[in-house]
């Protein structure tokens, strides 16, 4: 690999304007087809296969209405309670929201509040109506008894007399008397009789009049009964929700969207916001949803991590033009990687943390890669090295390095497909990407643009003193390199790495204890994703989260969803039943405040609930709650006969964190037997991996533990505007791991490489670790500041989630870099001496010589290279 990636070098240098060309290229339809094809970026985190995503995909075909995304507006008049015109300008902005395009619904507060305030009422009156309905009934009911009971004894005084003058004239007719005769003389008796009749008839008739009137009475009574019976229910079942603050001093209104909010254009949030604070004497606070601006990668503290590392490279190197080219190389490999990821938006769903990621470690590694070659390529130079031998064998030996450097943080980043969460491979992909396209234009772009650069690398000051050591060892290289051999041994002696030597177990204890103190907190790491609370204090996301947890409970601002699959075959009143069964048993959950029936599909077979808990989305309560509503499950189906299952922003969340916590110790250990193994074969040691996977597994629990004490428990919060500590990221932990265990091997492959190599050429093993610490440090130091300059540039990201990202890198580099791989490595590499190299003999012919150093290479040039103070990648 050293001699190929040498013939590449030459090649850049020689046909440098065809490699720039190529890359102009490659950097236009990038960003042509980023501008062409892009689409929008997400904060949703799903989960294929997951009740959420189930229940989602199911209202998207039962209840299309209820899938779209949601934010809330809260409107504040801290100093007063609305007056009836701010209250009507509310509500006059509220329906001009609604008219927008793309907007589906919003709820007027007052409208709402009123109709729950009077709910009590209506069903108090109602009682009312229905106990003088009931009296009215009841004696309309006695006199159609009564009136019963006398057409009973009327019909039987009739029947009576009717069967007294059939015997009359049945005894006429025995008399003799002719048919006529006897009709004559019964004639008036008859008629009476048949008067009668007819006035029983009449009165018959108006009783079964009255009947029916009574009979239809009662059955509106039975249903009044029943609406009665729903509207209690409905009040319980809405009692603790609340749209105005009881004070009157705030108002909240759902904003419902025919889209998910992610998918929302730019233009309508902003019109969203800008109605909303039309208000005079209101002020509105717009919730996450609304406010989050994930189109904008770069911002000002991002710069200015940029900004430090550009100093960092100028004292270092000496010149703008050194300084430059690691800076640019970095900006090449950031718009390219960062740039085809933005193309593949439109095709693939991302989250707004996949292309900020990338743009970190594509800085990050960037410019350390492209520095460890600039500064291979200006020693060689100072030895009057030819330029085009120097750009070659830089890239021979610092960019193997550097490849098999950024192969071990692609090779992690990949990894991130291993626990099965699409959002989270896709993240890893286009991150491991980008570090791809950092390493490419190393060893590609840099050349060329070395060639370019020729001597302006170099100050004249520091020419001259070159010129002159040159010139007096002219034709002497044995005599040079036996006296840059002393002076090695001699500079040794002195510095950190010569003091962690003289004192291997205080370095090697106290390093422990720092670390192990520092990664105490680790033990109570709790995950969630990010709510309103965790944006900054000044922010109109986190004053609707503020403003909604002061006037209505923490628990509005996480409501959770809850989707029932009701038995077919009801009526309207059957399915209203059935939801307020389900909504009471929802309701006794503990931590549940309100549990509110609130869609119902058009065929009665599904409904939607807005369970309401007691604190926020973010909140171990809540997480609880969840999983009691999931089992609680069975018991509502048993009871009720209604399927449940929960979905929303806050049970994806819940989702979310928890296949990430699973996922977690497996994931390390695939990273740590990688680990092993890679060291295994570039150091052909056994111990030297053991103790570079054991200082990994110490720095990376330091950072976990600084994390949980900064974003978890608000420790400094005010210096890292961590306002409202809660649940870490959820997947920051499976992201540091991957990340930091890329890094941690770099810097120890640079400071590792030395003492090996030190070690191989024959010095003691105590001598080896000194000389070959000092080759490394200086430049390690260096690489390890840039990159915690560029990573402390996101702690304070306007993509708030980036931020603890940014803090844990930051730190997991800082205390890696220079207390594990310069001070506990060194201190351990000491007392171990010559079993720090040991390998088995059979293991031994089993290993390929991966000459990760390109020694080799070095020994077979055509040209001889002077013996470099510091040896490539170190």
């Amino acid at each position: 690999m050293a001699t190929l990636l040498y013939r590449l070098g030459r090649f850049a240098y020689d046909r440098r304007w065809l490699v720039l060309s190529a890359w102009i290229v490659v950097l236009l339809a990038v960003g042509g087809s980023a501008l062409a094809f892009h689409g929008a970026l997400s904060n949703t985190f799903q989960i294929p296969g997951t009740e959420t995503q189930r229940m989602l995909d199911k209202l998207k075909t039962d209840l299309p209405s209820s899938a779209g995304g949601s934010a809330s507006i809260v409107f504040e008049s801290p100093d007063a309670a609305f007056t009836p015109a701010q209250k009507q300008g509310i509500s006059n902005a509220l329906t001009q929201i609604k008219g927008l395009g793309g907007v589906q619904n919003a709820t007027d507060p007052f409208a709402t509040q009123t109709q729950l305030d009077n709910a009590a009422t209506q069903v108090a009156s109602g009682q009312k109506q229905l106990a003088a309905s009931e009296a009215q009934l009841a004696a309309g009911q006695q006199q159609l008894d009564a009136s019963a009971q006398q057409l009973a004894a009327s019909k039987a005084q009739l029947d009576a007399g009717q069967a007294q003058l059939d015997a009359q004239k049945q005894a006429l007719a025995a008399q003799g008397m002719s048919p006529a005769a006897v009709a004559q003389a019964t004639a008036s008796a008859q008629d009476k009789l048949d008067a009668g009749r007819a006035q029983l008839a009449s009165g018959q008739a108006q009783y079964d009049a009255a009947k029916k009137k009574a009979d239809d009475g009662a059955a509106q009574l039975t249903q009044a009964k029943a609406d009665l019976a729903l509207g209690q229910r409905q009040a319980q079942a809405s009692q603790g929700l609340r749209f105005v603050s009881t004070d009157g001093k705030a108002a909240i209104a759902t904003i419902q969207f025919t889209k998910s909010t992610d998918a929302l254009p730019a233009d309508l949030r902003q019109k969203v916001q800008d109605l909303a604070g039309q208000v005079p004497g209101v002020q509105s606070h717009a919730s996450k949803e609304l406010t989050q601006d994930i189109s904008q990668l770069f911002g000002t503290s991002e710069a200015t991590g940029v900004i430090i590392a550009a100093i960092v490279l100028l004292l270092m190197l000496g010149t703008f033009v050194a300084a430059g080219l690691p800076l640019l190389m970095a900006l090449v490999g950031v718009a390219v990687g960062v740039g085809g990821t933005f193309a593949l938006t439109g095709l693939i769903q991302m989250s707004s943390t996949t292309p900020m990621l990338g743009l970190m470690l594509g800085l990050a590694v960037g410019i350390d890669y492209s520095l460890f070659i600039v500064n291979r390529h200006r020693t060689q130079l100072l030895h009057g090295m030819h330029p085009r031998e120097s750009v070659a064998l830089s890239i021979g030996t610092s960019g193997n390095a550097v490849l098999f450097a950024g192969l071990t943080v692609i090779i992690a980043l990949a990894a991130l497909v291993v626990p099965g969460l699409p959002f989270l491979a896709v993240m890893g992909i286009a991150a491991a990407a980008t570090v791809a396209v950092s390493v490419l234009v190393a060893i590609t772009l840099l050349p060329a643009l070395l060639g370019f650069a020729g001597k302006r690398l170099i100050s004249k000051r520091r020419w001259k003193k070159a010129e002159a050591q040159n010139a007096r060892f002219a034709g002497h290289a044995e005599e040079r390199d036996e006296a840059e051999a002393r002076e090695d041994l001699v500079k040794a002696e002195r510095g950190w790495g010569a003091w962690v030597t003289r004192h291997p177990w205080i370095a090697l204890v106290a390093s422990v204890l720092v670390l192990g103190a520092l990664a105490l907190p680790a033990a109570q790491l709790r995950l969630a994703l990010p709510d309103g609370g965790s944006e900054p204090v000044e922010s109109s996301a986190y004053q609707a989260y503020d403003a909604t947890g002061k006037y209505f409970g923490q628990g509005m601002t996480g409501p959770i969803v809850v989707v029932g699959e009701l038995p077919s075959g009801l009526d309207a009143t059957a399915a209203k039943t059935k939801e307020y069964d389900v909504a009471d048993q929802l309701r006794s959950v503990q931590g549940v405040t309100a549990a509110v029936p609130v869609a119902l599909s058009d065929d009665r077979r599904t409904a939607v609930f807005q369970v309401i808990p007691t604190d926020g989305p973010a909140s171990a309560s809540t997480v609880q709650v969840v999983n009691d509503l999931r089992a609680k499950g069975a018991q509502i189906q048993s009871a009720t006969g209604v399927t449940i299952g929960l979905t929303g922003q806050t049970a994806a969340n819940v989702d979310v964190s928890s296949k990430l916590a699973d996922a977690l110790p497996p994931y390390l250990a695939i990273v740590v037997g990688l680990s092993l193994v890679l060291l295994l074969l570039v150091f052909r040691s056994l111990l030297v991996p053991l103790l570079a996977t054991g200082g990994f597994l110490l720095s990376l629990g330091a950072a976990f533990g600084a994390v949980v004490a900064v974003y978890q428990w608000g420790w400094l919060g005010q210096v890292f505007e961590v306002s409202h500590p809660g649940a870490v990221l959820s997947f920051l932990p499976i992201l540091l791991i991957g990340i930091l265990f890329g890094l941690a091997m770099d810097y120890q492959v640079f400071i590792t490489a030395g003492i090996r190599e030190a070690y191989a050429h024959g010095q003691e093993a105590h001598v080896a670790v000194k000389t070959g610490f000092r080759h490394a440090a200086r430049v390690v130091t260096a690489a390890a500041i840039i990159m915690v300059s560029v990573f402390a540039g996101f702690i304070f990201s306007h993509v708030t989630m980036i931020r603890p990202l940014g803090f844990a890198l930051a730190l997991g580099v800082l205390l890696d870099a220079f207390l594990v791989r310069m001070t506990l490595v060194p201190a351990v590499m000491r007392l171990l001496g010559k079993g720090a190299w040991w390998l088995p003999r059979w293991l031994g012919r089993i290993l390929p010589d991966l000459d990760i150093e390109g020694a080799r290479l070095e020994r077979t040039t055509a040209e001889p290279t002077p013996r470099v103070p510091e040896p490539a990648g170190r």
